[in-house]
């Protein structure tokens, strides 16, 4: 695997120092992983196809599956720029201009024959669909069972409506964690083995620690983090390789960094002028372009909400292994698109105050509704409510089609120019800037 399909290559100006080590060591784990997958040694592996939201990684991994998210294939996909022929390809067979771009990514893939630039994808086992938030995840599993013929696993989750899960939520998700248990006993010929379990969830304990670790360190000032673009580069390890002493050491490296970057002052730009939240997908095919928009004002994310869609482990979650199957019924609860628009603003509204965010970008996804829908009301509430100079913008994740650069950094440049006018007009009467 190429360098840049492990990671997106840095924008202009940004000093290699800023990731170091931590880089390097996500690239290796990224490139050893899919190796491995792509692997003739036989026997090999059984492979379960997984959802990144509310995903069962621990049960799966308690059973030697590798795990396969179709998401972050995809999301490689589109920064190699590579998405677009299989989305074409994928409206091609019948599926429509509004159908999620990661959906036409993986079935335009899967029709093409799996391979890419990063190695071959293989083919599922098992495919286990989380129903987190999106119904479009039911149809798209659905479409892979049928394509692949493999058997299908439907996780059904609630909607997560308080802040505090409800009981009979977590009985009716322990059920049916108890199911797939059966179901992988009879495909494995193999007896569960709770204390298996119980290790992979202590490691995936220590590495959800390391993890809110380096997001928390985005409250310094000024941050030592790219709580938005830098996030992206260090996911991997706690969506697929939780669980895994390998993910937890990584976290290790990754603090250590950032411990340094304070110590030497490496920042992510010289002045952090201004310390923004940023809510929704990233672009990915114009990853280094929209970074670029940021980094001319001076702004800096300190705070981002979608590198919470793996776990909302910085509000205090974490697994357990002294309640094993009650903690990943709350963990699956716990998914960012799986909490109503009431919570996700109060999530919002908190992380403004403890990140002491100057104001928000929210980026929509054209194809995405999930993630999407509500955004609008958000900004509004932001605003209005809030306070918090907010902006809207919107692209898609997958498909470059839609990204219209001189339109976003127009709307980002007015956005931000305003920010530094009201800025100079307090300063001018006195006030504290806004």
């Amino acid at each position: 695997m190429s360098e840049a399909a492990s990671v997106p290559s840095l924008p202009a100006g940004v000093s290699p120092a800023f990731l170091r080590d931590a880089r390097g060591l996500q690239r290796k784990l990224v490139e050893e992983y899919y190796g491995q997958l792509a692997s003739d040694a036989t026997p090999r592996r059984p492979v379960a196809y997984m959802l990144v939201g509310g995903n069962l990684t621990e049960i799966l991994r308690s059973f030697d599956y590798d795990v396969v998210f179709p998401e972050i294939v995809a999301l490689n996909c589109a920064i190699k720029h590579q998405s677009l022929d299989n989305i074409l390809h994928a409206e091609s067979m019948g599926y429509g201009l509004d159908v999620c771009g990661y959906v036409k990514n993986d079935l335009g893939l899967q029709d093409l024959g799996g391979k890419t630039s990063f190695g071959q994808i293989p083919r599922p086992d098992l495919l286990v669909c989380s129903f987190s938030g999106c119904y479009v995840y039911v149809k798209w599993w659905e479409a892979l069972s049928e394509s692949y013929g493999a058997p299908l696993f439907m996780y059904d989750v609630p909607y997560n409506r308080e802040e505090t899960p409800r009981k009979e939520d977590i009985d009716y998700l322990v059920s049916q964690l108890w199911e797939l248990v059966h179901l992988l006993e009879k495909r494995t010929g193999r007896a569960f083995d709770m204390d298996a379990l119980k290790r992979i969830l202590a490691e995936s304990r220590r590495a959800e620690d390391g993890w809110v670790e380096f997001l928390r360190a985005g409250r310094l000032r000024p941050s030592p983090i790219e709580a938005y673009f830098e996030s992206i580069f260090y996911m991997f390890p706690i969506n697929v390789l939780r669980g895994t002493r390998e993910a937890a050491d990584f976290y290790d490296v990754v603090n250590a960094e950032i411990r340094d970057r304070v110590r030497d002052g490496n920042y992510p730009l010289p002045e952090e002028k201004v310390r923004v939240l940023v809510e929704g997908v990233p672009p990915y095919t114009n990853y280094r372009t929209f970074w670029d928009f940021f980094r001319k004002w001076g702004a800096v994310s300190v705070i981002a909400t979608y590198p919470k869609v793996g776990g909302l482990f910085d509000r205090g979650f974490r697994h357990d292994p002294s309640r094993p199957f009650e903690s990943i019924a709350e963990y699956s609860l716990g998914a960012y698109v799986n909490q109503s628009w009431p919570l996700r603003r109060k999530i919002i509204a908190d992380y403004v105050k403890e990140y002491q965010a100057d104001a928000a970008i929210i980026h929509g996804i054209k194809s995405c509704r999930s993630f999407t829908a509500g955004q609008g009301d958000l900004r509004d509430w932001l605003i209005h409510e809030q306070g918090v100079p907010t902006l809207y913008i919107e692209s898609d994740h997958q498909d470059p089609r839609y990204f219209a650069p001189a339109q976003i950094k127009n709307r980002m440049d007015a956005f931000f120019e305003s920010l530094e006018q009201r800025r100079a007009v307090a300063a001018a009467a006195g006030a504290a800037p806004p």
